[in-house]
Order: structure tokens, then C-alpha cells, then sequence
């Protein structure tokens, strides 16, 4: 199975300040390790909203709307897709990458990851 994990955004990201180095290389690591086991499909950051649009359907009328967006505790930060035997294992694979963000930024570190399974229709 396949599942999407979405690390929200927060004030930070939507500033478009950088994590810490010390954070960029821990998650690089984590990263390469799962990708060499096959875990690891792909993954990448998003730009802050202020970058960014939204279209929108609102009665059948489509439009767009231009960033920044103002719930930056609804936005996405980042992602990443890997292959996991269950929903479980994906649980505990996204505990194990905010673990990571704990480690290297210490017990005051506040974030959210969601999980979602895909539904490509190959498995």
C-alpha cells in the first residue's frame, strides 16, 4: 500500500524561513534510509501559500485565489509517499519522522502530520 503523509505548515514555514540545518540534515538522512530500503517513494517541501494559488468551483463558477492563505495551521509544508504494509506501519513510520523533529528541536517543537492512503488502483 501506498500512503501520503503532509506535514502542516506553521508561522515559520509560512514566513519562508528555512529549518534548522541541524533538522534538514536529520530528515536528509532519515530520507536516504528510506529510500534505500524502498520505503521511501517521494517526498519534497512546498513553497510558502504567499507563492502560491487556489481554484476554486463555488456553484459552478470557477476561480482563482492567489496566496498567501490565512489558516497556516491547514496548510501543507510538505510530503512525502511511501509504501507501507498497513496503516499502522505508516502510523509508526510518521511517529518516527516527527520523532526526528523533536530530537533535533527539542520538547518545545508543536507540528501535525497527516496520514492518508492513496488509491492508485495498483494495490
Amino acid at each position: 500500500m501506498k500512503f501520503m503523509m503532509m506535514v502542516k505548515a506553521n508561522s515559520a514555514y509560512e514566513a519562508g524561513q528555512p529549518p534548522p540545518p541541524a533538522l534538514h540534515e536529520a530528515i536528509g538522512k532519515l530520507a536516504a534510509s528510506q529510500q534505500a530500503s524502498g520505503v521511501l517513494l517521494l517526498s519534497g517541501g512546498l513553497a510558502p501559500s504567499s507563492q502560491g494559488a487556489r481554484v476554486v468551483v463555488t456553484k459552478g463558477k470557477v476561480s482563482i485565489k492567489d496566496g498567501p492563505f490565512a489558516e497556516v495551521k491547514e496548510l501543507i509544508g510538505g510530503f512525502a509517499i511511501l509504501r507501507a504494509g498497513s496503516l499502522e506501519e505508516a502510523k509508526e513510520l510518521g511517529r518516527g519522522f516527527m520523532q526526528v523533529h523533536v530530537d533535533v528541536i527539542g520538547p518545545s517543537f508543536d507540528g501535525e502530520l497527516e496520514i492518508r492512503q492513496l488509491f492508485d488502483g495498483t494495490e
